[in-house]
């Protein structure tokens, strides 16, 4: 089936629109009402004085990226390339590499986020099998003035990890329901 096209016809202006002087009038309306409101009750007013003052964040705040250790300080990541496979920014760059503990196949050589380029949707969190990289660390991503300093390496990111108590591999356990049926 073939896609239609329909013209519409636009109402024409009068000479009043075609001046734009009333929809000026109503645009400085708006701000003057502002300006008398917040001039009036400048108490209701909520000013923070960051960076003393820092507002609540919301619970699903997500801030910058950090990867979590093991018990023995080595990265939790297994270099499985989901997380990258599912960034949409593709800002994540891993090498995976043969780890030398026997109970773990692989480990990253490399692990990159190019910070500038991440879009923070949090994909890679959701897509991570082994609970190895957040972005629940309540940090905002600084400001940086060289573009290489917004390459976050695998070093850096664990300095702001901690050891997770995630078991990998777990088994799932079945509990048994309340009296309630919950």
């Amino acid at each position: 089936m073939a896609i239609g096209t329909k013209k519409v016809e636009g109402k024409p202006l009068n000479w009043a629109e075609r001046t734009y002087v009333p929809e000026i009038a109503k645009g400085l309306g708006v701000v003057l009402k502002h300006f008398a409101n917040n001039f009036v009750r400048e108490n209701d007013t909520v000013t923070l004085s960051y960076p003393e003052e820092r507002a609540p964040y919301p619970e699903r705040f997500r801030g910058a990226h950090r990867l979590m250790l093991r018990e023995d300080g080595s990265p939790r990541c297994v270099a499985c390339m989901c997380c990258s496979t599912m960034c949409p920014a593709r800002c994540i760059h891993i090498v995976a590499g043969e780890s030398p503990n026997p109970s773990v196949e692989k480990y990253p050589v490399v692990f990159r986020i190019d910070e500038l380029r991440c879009v923070m949707c949090g994909l890679c969190v959701e897509a991570c099998p082994c609970d190895a990289i957040r972005m629940d660390s309540g940090i905002h991503v600084p400001p940086v003035l060289e573009r290489n300093d917004a390459y976050w390496g695998r070093d850096y990111l664990m300095s702001l990890g901690a050891p997770s108590i995630a078991v990998q591999g777990g088994k799932w356990r079945h509990t048994p329901p309340n009296e309630e049926g919950h």
